[in-house]
């Protein structure tokens, strides 16, 4: 689309995405619109545009529809209370909005946009619309300065889909444009390499670092050991960790020191590990809490219940709220361990303090008791954690339905995984092949006909038809002794290749097509 007309596209696109109805009256719920003229902003004694725009609240409601409303009943704007109503729209994670703000904005022609306002809206851009808008919009950019502080955003994109290629072409753009000068576009292209598993162009980028005199900061440091410790073994990961204690300018904190430990741990080298662990704790600091919990996940990994214990203990008494993330981390790495009684003290513990009950959290045990197969204990968990106020997401029902697989409770687990569906309008969850299989063959094996057909259904509009699925449905059908006329359209739509059995299966239910004519 046209750069000039963005602000105005986006509430046709966020509306279009949110008009999708989907699934039966038995698997699903359908959602009704709003359109903005629904909403007409009343307004108030001593209003201000910032209270008018926070008041908007939904994504849908648009942003650029009440600023013109201001400007229209002759109030004044300023470029700066543009930026600071934008600054605290993105603090709140009202990125739409905020974009529509900027991009109000960028349209005035009195109005001067500087070189970080594009940067900004480059980042809101990405956000809201995707790479492929932002790429148009750097390209529009006229301004050289403008372009170059649009690039660490674009370049952060492109690590973030791991487009491996566009990045590195970037990256000679920005070379070009004079703009590798410090060590943060290297970090970005460093941690796309290790996320994708291409070490061996970290070191390229630390010959370019040294060959152009750009300083190193922990960062590059630490992906350096942990591309070295994959490509090149220990002796290598420690050279660079020595290579850093002799840089001075630089320090070497806790973070650096559990990258080495880890590497110590995934050679098995447990000794070592833990020395170093003993170090990084040296390094911690009351001031955050984040350390204890990374060395918290790396103790769990040698199995040392004693270090995962002094941690908890120990970042109690950082500053601080302590966050439902933080009882997640200590309650996986017990878990880990297969010390489920402490995990249940450390649970308690929570729910005496939370304020709001995040089913996240009572959802780390309630699995951890569905994998041990103690279904009695995880329903008990999942009634009182109702009772609490706990809302259950999609993880919830998914736990619950394996869980019932498994124990062979199997209306337990349909009814889990149709409350499972009901959450899709608010995720992208799918239910595992083993357990939809499981399903499948638990409404084979009772002649539940309707149920089949209704289930088999469901699973195609999310993509999740198969050949056994269908096999699965074919036999229902044969024992049923029902035509099933239809069903090899849907497979070929769903492209699906028909084995021996499924053709065998196909024959004996148009010799039943046959008898009902």
């Amino acid at each position: 689309m046209a750069i000039r007309s963005l602000s105005t596209n986006l509430r046709r696109t966020i509306i279009e995405r949110n008009s999708r109805v989907i699934f039966s009256k038995h698997f699903s719920s359908s959602i009704t619109l709003t359109t903005d003229d629904d909403f007409e902003e009343i307004p108030k004694k001593d209003d201000d545009l910032k209270s008018r725009i926070f008041r908007l609240r939904f994504p849908k409601r648009s942003a650029t529809n009440t600023l013109e409303k201001w400007v229209a009943e002759g109030n004044t704007v300023t470029i700066t209370e543009l930026r600071n109503i934008a600054k605290d729209l993105r603090k709140s994670q009202r990125y739409k909005h905020a974009l529509e703000i900027l991009s109000w904005m960028k349209d005035q022609n009195s109005f001067q946009m500087s070189a970080a306002d594009h940067a900004i809206l480059m980042e809101l851009i990405i956000k809201v619309c995707g790479v492929a808008e932002a790429e148009e919009y750097f390209e529009n950019i006229s301004s050289t300065s403008c372009q170059k502080a649009a690039c660490i955003p674009l370049l952060h994109s492109y690590v973030k889909v791991r487009a491996i290629v566009k990045a590195e072409a970037l990256m000679l753009k920005m070379q070009g444009m004079g703009l590798t000068v410090n060590p943060h576009p290297f970090t970005e292209m460093m941690k796309l390499y290790v996320a994708t598993g291409q070490f061996d162009k970290v070191p390229f980028m630390i010959q370019w670092m040294n060959r152009d005199k750009i300083p190193r900061n922990v960062l590059s440091y630490n992906l350096w050991m942990s591309a070295c410790g994959e490509l090149s073994g220990i002796a290598s990961a420690e050279m660079v960790y020595r290579e850093m204690l002799n840089d001075r300018n630089i320090e070497v904190g806790w973070s650096t020191v559990c990258t080495l430990a880890d590497i110590y741990i995934r050679s098995g080298l447990t000794e070592k590990a833990i020395a170093v662990l003993k170090t990084a704790e040296q390094k911690l600091s009351t001031n955050k809490r984040l350390g204890y919990f990374f060395l918290i996940t790396l103790y769990a990994n040698l199995g040392n219940k004693d270090g995962i214990l002094r941690l908890w203990e120990a970042s109690k008494a950082a500053e601080g709220r302590m966050t439902c993330a933080n009882y997640m981390c200590i309650l996986v790495s017990l878990i880990k361990i297969g010390d489920i009684a402490e995990a249940e003290k450390v649970f308690r513990s929570w729910e005496s303090v939370c304020g709001k009950y995040d089913i996240r959290v009572s959802n780390i045990l309630l699995g951890a008791y569905a994998r041990s197969g103690w279904m009695d204990k995880a329903e008990l968990l999942h009634f009182h954690t109702l009772e609490k106020g706990g809302s259950p997401n999609y993880k919830t029902w998914e736990i619950l339905m394996e869980g019932w697989v498994k124990s062979k409770e199997m209306d337990k687990a349909v009814t889990a995984m149709k409350k499972g569906f009901s959450m899709l309008k608010h995720c992208d969850w799918r239910p595992s092949s083993t357990v939809v299989m499981a399903i499948a063959e638990y409404f084979e094996d009772g002649g539940h006909f309707e149920d089949a057909k209704k289930y088999v259904k469901v699973l195609r509009r999310l993509g999740l038809a198969s050949l056994p699925l269908y096999k699965s449905l074919l036999k229902v059908y044969v024992h049923a002794q029902k035509p099933a006329p239809d069903i090899l359209k849907m497979m070929e739509n769903d492209r699906i290749n028909i084995d021996e059995e499924a053709f065998a299966l196909i024959n004996r239910l148009t010799r039943i097509e046959a008898i009902e004519v």
